[in-house]
């Protein structure tokens, strides 16, 4: 009994450290391709449907930790059913769960107990297979944080590398586990949870609301305290390998208070009339301004967002991420503008 307990856990430490080879090794050729990663949010409480061919990656918006603190709870669990299906149309499409989002909570709670937090990361397990799943996607807004309404601990800092890298072990080295990050890096130690994850998506948007733009690639007079550049330079100098770093852009609005809602799609943002619009060239983004001159909507257009494509190339970046697919119009104009620049 006392070898076969010897073999067992030598068994482990061999699987773990060929795992961990076989996800360094499949990101290195994933690296090398070049290829650029197109990846796009999709709701739970959404019904339009997006076509398969025109995205790399889909991330379904959201999963939640559980009250238990040792799962995953599902919004419209019969949506990702059908998002899922897509990949029945594209082969190559990659569809993960995205878990988190502004105002849920329970991650800290879940992280900081060793016995909740690999049992959550045993149902990620679950939940990829069940539902035919690439990967899944954490989205705690924020380790440290509770601005968003969640409770949080000094400790969440260092028990997020703990449960990326539980994560990665319950779910192998081929399903992708990625991360959603704002502009600025103060809630996380980048470096040392690199070797557990394929890619980061930065959520290069909110920066800002009118008379500031929300998602200005560079600093201009009207870009406010954080820029999409700043923040992917932020990135890069925590540790983040550039061809692990996604630019996140947005497919909405903010508009002015007492003059627009706070959040305009961009298809109801190009229906206003009585508005012109203004591309600010320094921060390389539009804006609506009103008869003053003054900015009403801040916001991204194909302008915009093909010169981010071009900031994308140049810089060596992993792709695109937009948040979410049904702010676009019918015809699909940003996707469009999206998949002709990047390359």
């Amino acid at each position: 009994m006392k070898n076969l307990t010897g073999f067992r856990t030598g068994y482990r430490i061999v699987f773990k450290v060929l795992s961990v080879l076989a996800f360094m090794l499949f990101s290195s050729a994933l690296a090398e391709a070049g290829d650029k990663r197109i990846v796009g949010y999709v709701t739970s409480w959404s019904e339009d449907m997006p076509n398969p061919k025109s995205l790399t990656n889909i991330n379904y918006a959201f999963g939640h930790v559980n009250n238990s603190f040792d799962g995953i709870r599902i919004d419209n669990p019969s949506r990702l059913r059908d998002v899922a299906a897509l990949k029945k149309r594209n082969k190559n499409l990659e569809v993960q769960l995205s878990v988190g989002g502004w105002g849920s909570g329970n991650f800290s709670e879940m992280a900081a107990d060793a016995e909740k937090r690999k049992a959550f990361a045993k149902d990620c397990k679950r939940v990829i297979d069940e539902f035919g799943l690439d990967g899944v996607d954490i989205d705690w807004e924020y380790p440290g944080s509770s601005v968003a309404g969640i409770s949080s601990s000094p400790e969440d800092k260092d028990n997020y590398i703990l449960l990326m890298r539980d994560i990665r072990e319950a779910i192998g080295a081929d399903k992708l586990l990625t991360l959603a990050s704002p502009a600025t890096v103060s809630f996380y130690e980048f470096k040392p949870m690199m070797q557990y994850v394929d890619f980061v998506n930065v959520m290069a948007y909110d920066l800002n609301r009118p008379p500031s733009h929300h998602s200005a690639l560079y600093r201009s007079p009207l870009s406010g305290d954080m820029t999409a550049d700043e923040g992917i330079r932020a990135h890069m100098e925590s540790g983040v390998p550039t061809s692990k770093l996604v630019l996140g852009v947005p497919f909405y609005g903010h508009g002015k208070a007492g003059v627009f809602p706070d959040f305009i799609d961009y298809d109801e943002i190009k229906k206003i009339k009585g508005y012109r619009v203004v591309f600010d060239d320094v921060a390389k983004v539009p804006y609506v301004a009103d008869d003053k001159g003054e900015m009403v909507i801040c916001y991204d257009n194909p302008e915009s967002l093909a010169q981010k494509c071009r900031y994308v190339n140049e810089n060596g970046l992993g792709g695109i991420m937009f948040w979410d697919y049904s702010g676009d119009t019918p015809d699909g104009e940003l996707l469009k503008t999206i998949r002709k620049n990047l390359k």
